[in-house]
């Protein structure tokens, strides 16, 4: 029964050390919708702006439209609130409760992202509760974090996830390497004329998806980033963080982003997936499970760096 009580109280207590409040960002394409996450007490604290990765990926770290909901980056929110860390985390233009904000496809570019991110950093360095702005960028929002962070003087720390070294250009063709060799050396001609800025009409049916006309001035607008070289430009506290189980970006991608800027702190996170949680295997579909359980929590370990970290 005292184990019980003992549990309860805990529970409670977790419950209420969080405050949610939403927040909206204005914008000219329409408005983009995020939550922060506080420690009740009150006490002025840091926040760090979270950035999810790529595809219809939710402020929760889940993927829109499908099972694949593991709550990530709501789980890492909560847990940086119990330890005195603030949070915004939003779904980016066009993607959940911020689609209004979207634009038609050929007009995106991958400099909105940056910019919403920066808009984000504004905004918060006008609230009196919080002591300092970081951004943490998950995946594809690592790159995007990173040049934010660049840009905004208000930001004053960094944080990578399972972020890429290399540029997307170089990750999609070792992607579709995997399936073909064939499919990779017709990747890298499409890819050299996009990033010569060339549209390109001549795209094989069998990679229409990836190359259609409509997205193609977003993949120029991507490829002419570097994460390597991004990061060498931060002239503020960089950690970088990588699981050793994420079958979606190598450790070698993470090593790639400390070579760059070898005075970062980088730490591989043991037994860490691609969504942040425990998993002792390579296995793709085992993996997938971890993908949709919202039970399982994200890595301790993580949270324990990233909290280090910033305070």
């Amino acid at each position: 029964m005292r184990r019980f009580v003992a549990i309860l109280v805990l529970l409670t207590f977790a419950i209420l050390s969080v405050v949610g409040e939403e927040i909206v960002l204005s914008t000219p394409a329409g408005n983009i919708h995020g939550k922060i996450t506080v420690p009740q007490d009150g006490i002025p604290c840091p926040i760090v702006i979270l950035i999810a990765g790529s595809g219809p990926t939710d402020m929760d770290g889940n993927t829109i439209g499908t099972e694949y909901r593991n709550n990530s980056l709501l789980y890492l929110a909560q847990e940086l609130a119990g330890r005195g860390i603030a949070t915004l985390r939003y779904d980016k233009r066009g993607i959940g409760l911020s689609a209004d904000a979207g634009t038609r496809e050929e007009d995106l570019r991958f400099e909105h992202y940056i910019d919403d991110a920066i808009a984000w950093a504004d905004t918060l360095s006008k609230d009196s509760r919080f002591t300092k702005i970081a951004i943490a960028g998950h995946s594809e929002g690592s790159l995007i974090g990173m040049i934010a962070s660049n840009r905004s003087s208000h930001v004053k720390a960094y944080i990578s996830i399972a972020g890429c070294g290399s540029p997307a250009y170089t990750i999609i063709e070792e992607q579709l390497n995997k399936q073909s060799p064939v499919l990779k050396e017709l990747a890298e001609k499409i890819n050299s004329r996009l990033c010569q800025g060339e549209v390109v009409e001549d795209v094989p049916q069998y990679l229409e998806s990836l190359y259609r006309k409509s997205i193609q001035p977003y993949l120029m607008s991507w490829f002419r980033y570097d994460p390597a070289q991004e990061i060498a430009k931060l002239k503020i506290p960089v950690l970088i963080l990588q699981g050793d189980k994420d079958i979606q970006v190598s450790t070698q991608e993470s090593q790639k982003l400390f070579m760059a800027r070898m005075f970062s702190s980088y730490y591989i996170i043991k037994d860490m997936n691609h969504v942040l949680k425990h998993c002792e295997h390579d296995n793709m579909l085992m993996q997938l499970e971890t993908y949709k359980d919202h039970s399982l929590p994200i890595k301790s370990e993580l949270i324990e760096r990233i909290s280090s970290f910033i305070k």
